[in-house]
Formats: structure tokens, sequence, C-alpha cells
């Protein structure tokens, strides 16, 4: 599943394409993908890109009048790139979002459909999705102590729990334990402030190596 460095290098590429962009039309080629009717898609035709921002390991797309499209990937979900003119793939493509200068596609492998798109209106019933986990570059180191000590669990459901830390999941929490050098199976009400010390560090270090190389890897380009 897409993570907190994969979901940032998505937010980078669709900004440097679709930001200030109009929507022309957006395609549902899979009905299950679509998880709320309000407001109607019909409604972002003709609208334009005002942001692109990430909701824990789900992409947004802001639009003028503080309306939202979120894309959750969750675990084979991805986005692509057309440029203009080239045909969506058939059988994979859940739903485009055509612009004037190419179209996003969002595509799942498989035979299950878990992905989902959902329009949101108003910047309050979007902060309704979020599940609470604190950014860890947005927070202070006491302010992550205090709530991986609120709840007595394992390191790695810690890590991994949306309601703790943002954007965590199983393939980075594993990087973040083996660089601090800690036992996912670790509580988190038995570790020492030193500990924590570590731990902290290697997160935000681990999710800031992992972006960069990510980013390299796509430069300009597309995830």
């Amino acid at each position: 599943m897409p993570e907190l460095p994969d979901i940032t290098i998505y937010c980078e590429a669709l900004a440097r394409r679709v930001v200030g962009r109009v929507l022309q039309h957006v395609v549902i080629a899979n009905p299950f993908v679509l998880r709320s009717v309000a407001p109607p898609l019909s409604e972002f035709a003709g609208t334009t890109v005002t942001g692109i921002e990430r909701l824990g390991k789900r992409l947004v797309l802001e639009f003028e009048d503080e309306r939202f499209l979120v894309i959750h990937l969750m675990i084979a979900g991805r986005l692509r790139w057309l440029a203009p003119g080239k045909k969506p793939p058939g059988r994979i493509s859940l739903a485009h979002f055509e612009f004037d200068n190419g179209t996003v596609v969002l595509t799942e492998a498989g035979s299950k459909r878990r992905a989902s798109l959902t329009a949101v209106d108003g910047r309050g019933h979007l902060l309704e999705i979020d599940r609470g986990g604190l950014d860890v570059f947005a927070s202070t180191d006491a302010q992550l102590i205090a709530r991986l000590r609120s709840e007595n669990h394992t390191l790695k459901r810690s890590l991994t729990d949306p309601r703790m830390l943002d954007g965590i999941g199983n393939s980075y929490s594993d990087e973040i334990l083996h660089a601090a050098r800690m036992s996912p199976l670790a509580l988190t009400s038995k570790l020492t402030d030193d500990d924590y010390a570590r731990l902290i560090s290697a997160t935000r270090r681990t999710l800031t190596t992992w972006t960069e190389r990510l980013r390299d890897e796509v430069g300009e380009g597309w995830p």
C-alpha cells in the first residue's frame, strides 16, 4: 500500500500537472469506486484544481469553493498520467479525470476492488475523513511521545495505527524499526525517553530518505 513517501511523490506529480487546470470530465469506469454522491461529480466539471494535499494515505484534489475529490489507493490502486488522446487501460481502470493537458487514471490490479473515490463538499466534511494521526514532521517530539504513550500497544501496531501517526504502514514501519534498532514487539508503555528520541529520529530520517529517493527516481516524471 502506498504510504507517506509514495503519496507525497504522487502529490508533487499531480501538482505539477493539474493545479490551475480546469477539470473537463470525470469518468467512472467501475461504479464501486465511488463512495459518495454529494456533491455529484458533474458539479466538478468545469472547475479549477486549486491545490493537492495528502490526508493520511489519501490523495486530495482541492477545487474551487472548497470542494474536494479524495482518492484512497488502498493496496493495489495506482495513478497513471496519460497524454492527451491516449486511451485509459480497459480492465483495470476505475476512474479517470480529463484535463486539457492530459488524463489522470485511477487503476487497480487484481480481482478485488478496494480503492475509492469520495467527493466532499467543505473542509469541515473533509476533516471528518481524517483518522487523526499526527504528522511526524509537523508535530513536536513531546506531542508524538504523548500520543504513542496514550495507549499501550506494540511499536509495530502503534506506528501503523492511523489514529496514532499519519501515513505510516507496514513497509515503512519495518524500515523505521530497523533503523531505530528496536523490536516491533516492544510495548510503548515500556519505552524510555531515550528510546522515544531514537524512535522519532529514525522515523523522520527514514521517511525523509525514502521520499528523497523516490523523488530522485521520478524526477519530473510520474511515479
